[in-house]
């Protein structure tokens, strides 16, 4: 029995579970390694983006696909962001129509950027066409307003007189062979109507029918999780929620972020990190699973090249403690650390060049450096873990049936219940995350609505508990 499910009224048929693509690289064979085993799995909806990885998701993308048959998958992509390669194209270019967010993150929906976008998409991706092209999170236009003052009517409607301007390019695109549906990536869908930044389905639908009565949008992607459920819950459009309006509209609903959310200010991962009953880990193991790296690093005086200032395995017990989260982690301290330690190699390589102890040690540095930042990575994912314990008891509470299966197919389970969604994108950059993703869908399906609404409902009664 097929579990294929319509996405809208594209006529497309896709699996429950997509391919997220966010933080997948061309670079790491792992990543690779997941997507075949997602495809292997009958998955066959890949959601990619321009700014992902600086192209690099891309790439990924159209590698694997190279042996796969073309109307095996439907392949998804965005463009929006001027960031990396973008933001020095716009620096060279100037597009008309930039929203400069903040340094290094400017954003545009312009035509004029959208046709350097799709194009450079598609020599990334190799696969002839896009099946579905998505404007990424084009809201940015209303926040960068916000932080001067609340967005008006006027910026709304300048707002909406961008999106349609972009979907008039976009069905010129569908004219000529290169996309076949388009849509909107919008993370302000969910908000509730009166919210000074929220974007609306229904004023987008009509935009894209005030371009042609034979319009080609027909997918929206937003935020949907335990934490975030104003996708399933919020009545926003004409008095419905989202997945209720696209429903009734034949719009495909590609739902992100399901198991990272945020709320009060705070990531929480919807994963389990230890078994059952499991400490989390503290000072000691931490110390212990960089003393590999501390170790080494004190050879550098015994080879004779002195005590340059702190060392990497003190810098990460030092800013362990302080670190919120593994995502905080990978996404800001690491980046920032990582760049200083490729400096400074570049620097004592100048100097040490062609000294055989110097070549050694480093040798053996940069491995062990890996290792210390997977490590890390993990005490900081299993510190998380009373968090997880913590919203498994709400969600039995909230009304799910007893189980041993972990909380990241237990949250997938929640949202593939939900009648009008059509996938669920998952980040699967292991193929462990991969048989652990697709197990969800052989599971006894629950009222996800429901236990959705007692769960924010008990949120409500208890705001600061996570």
């Amino acid at each position: 029995m097929s579990v294929l499910r319509p996405l809208g009224d594209t006529g497309l048929q896709c699996h429950p579970l997509g391919f997220g693509c966010y933080r997948i690289d061309d670079d790491q064979p792992a990543h690779a390694e997941a997507l075949a085993a997602y495809l292997e799995r009958g998955g066959n909806l890949i959601d990619t983006s321009a700014n992902y990885m600086d192209g690099g998701s891309e790439l990924l993308v159209g590698r694997v696909l190279r042996d796969c048959s073309r109307d095996r998958v439907i392949v998804v992509t965005k463009g929006g962001y001027l960031q990396g390669s973008n933001l020095k194209l716009a620096r060279e270019r100037d597009f008309p129509e930039v929203v400069r967010y903040a340094d290094g993150l400017w954003h545009s929906i312009h035509p004029d950027f959208l046709e350097t976008q799709v194009r450079l998409s598609a020599e990334r991706l190799q696969v002839g066409y896009v099946d579905v092209y998505l404007l990424h999170n084009p809201e940015y236009y209303l926040t960068h307003i916000a932080h001067r003052h609340p967005p008006a009517a006027a910026d709304h409607e300048e707002f909406y007189r961008r999106i349609r301007e972009a979907f008039r390019f976009l069905e010129d695109q569908v004219q000529q062979g290169r996309i076949r549906w388009y849509g909107v990536s919008s993370n302000n869908y969910p908000l509730p109507a009166g919210d000074p930044v929220a974007t609306s389905i229904e004023r987008t639908l009509a935009a894209a029918e005030s371009v042609s009565d034979r319009h080609h949008f027909r997918v929206v992607q937003l935020p949907l999780n335990l934490f975030e459920s104003g996708g399933a819950l919020e009545p926003n459009n004409d008095g419905g929620t989202p997945l209720d309006f696209c429903r009734r509209q034949g719009i495909g609903v590609l739902a992100n972020r399901p198991l990272n959310a945020y709320f009060h200010d705070r990531l929480i991962r919807l994963a389990d990190f230890l078994p059952p009953g499991a400490d989390p880990p503290g000072e000691d193991e931490l110390r212990a699973l960089l003393a590999p790296l501390a170790d080494h690093e004190k050879r550098l005086a015994d080879l004779g090249f002195g005590s340059e200032g702190p060392t990497v395995a003190g810098t990460l017990m030092e800013i362990a403690p302080r670190l919120v989260s593994a995502a905080h982690w990978e996404q800001s301290a690491m980046p920032q650390l990582l760049r200083s330690i490729r400096a400074w190699l570049g620097l004592s390589s100048q100097d040490r060049a062609g000294r055989p102890e110097w070549e050694s040690w480093q040798e053996q540095f940069v491995p062990l450096v890996t290792g210390a930042f997977q490590g890390l990575h993990r005490h900081l994912s299993a510190r998380q873990q009373p968090v997880s314990d913590q919203a498994r008891v709400e969600l039995a509470q909230a009304g799910y049936p007893p189980s041993g299966e972990s909380l990241s197919r237990l949250a997938l389970n929640l949202l593939l219940g939900l009648e009008g969604l059509s996938c669920v994108l998952v980040g699967m950059r292991r193929p462990e995350y991969v048989e652990d993703a697709m197990g969800a869908t052989g599971l006894e399906r629950v009222d996800g609505r429901e236990i959705l609404k007692r769960f924010r409902e008990g949120l409500e009664c208890q705001p600061d508990e996570h």
